[in-house]
């Protein structure tokens, strides 16, 4: 499954292609994604290309082949899925009831119960991780040991990781993470953040997923992992 991103600058070189046969320019193609420079189209011709949708052609400039397109747009790949980070679930999001105790195991085992604690920045600052508001049903597959919690996404920062506005996000709670996981983070005990964390030294960097958005560097005492992110759902 490809990012929004991804899937909107594949098929806009694949439309130019077919119209004029020549790709886009970097800044036609910048300037159809809307996006403030060149780096981020950068990044997502090289994931389209790792992942095998896209060829740069060697000795020639402005050298782009389209070697497929997204299965729901090619029956003929056979159903094959690019890679993607947190598993999905689409459809009725939090609308299935809790499986009473007295009802009939139907197989799969029993949906899980897990707490939604209100919205989480994924863009610009918002309050912190609010109180209890209610409460979805999620496969047990999509949880491993541990506390969990689930966050309504806010903003756009994260929408090359597949995460975009709208989304619940499913989170292990715990206190640490390792290298490049993505993670709730509190900032100064009054910002929540989903953010990918790196560390570098004695720094904490809060990395984004959209070129839109630099990169946050706090000092340790600053910064507090409240979870790993294990899934996501998305609602259509």
């Amino acid at each position: 499954m490809l990012t929004r991103k991804q899937h909107e600058l594949l098929m806009f070189i694949h439309e130019r292609m077919k119209e004029s046969g020549v790709p886009p320019s970097f800044d036609e193609m910048k300037e159809a994604l809307d996006l403030k420079s060149k780096s981020g189209i950068h990044r997502l011709i090289t994931a389209l290309e790792e992942r095998g949708f896209i060829r740069r052609l060697p000795n020639r400039a402005r050298a782009l082949e389209v070697v497929k397109l997204p299965d729901s747009m090619n029956p003929s790949l056979g159903g094959r899925k690019a890679r993607f980070e947190p598993s999905v679930i689409e459809g009725n999001l939090g609308k299935v009831p809790p499986k009473r105790a007295d009802t009939p195991d139907q197989g799969g085992g029993d949906a899980v119960s897990v707490p939604v604690m209100g919205r989480i920045a994924a863009g610009t600052p918002i309050e912190a991780i609010q109180t209890h508001s209610h409460s979805i049903t999620v496969p047990p597959e999509m949880l491993g040991a541990g506390e969990h919690f689930a966050l309504e996404v806010r903003g756009d920062s994260m929408i090359d990781a597949g995460i975009f506005d709208g989304d619940t996000v499913l989170i292990r709670k715990q206190e640490a993470a390792g290298n490049g996981e993505i993670v709730v983070a509190l900032v100064d005990d009054e910002e929540a953040t989903l953010k990918r964390l790196r560390k570098r030294g004695n720094a904490v960097a809060l990395e984004a997923a959209n070129p839109a958005y630099e990169t946050r560097i706090f000092g340790p005492d600053r910064v507090k992992v409240q979870g790993r992110l294990v899934g996501l759902l998305r609602r259509y």
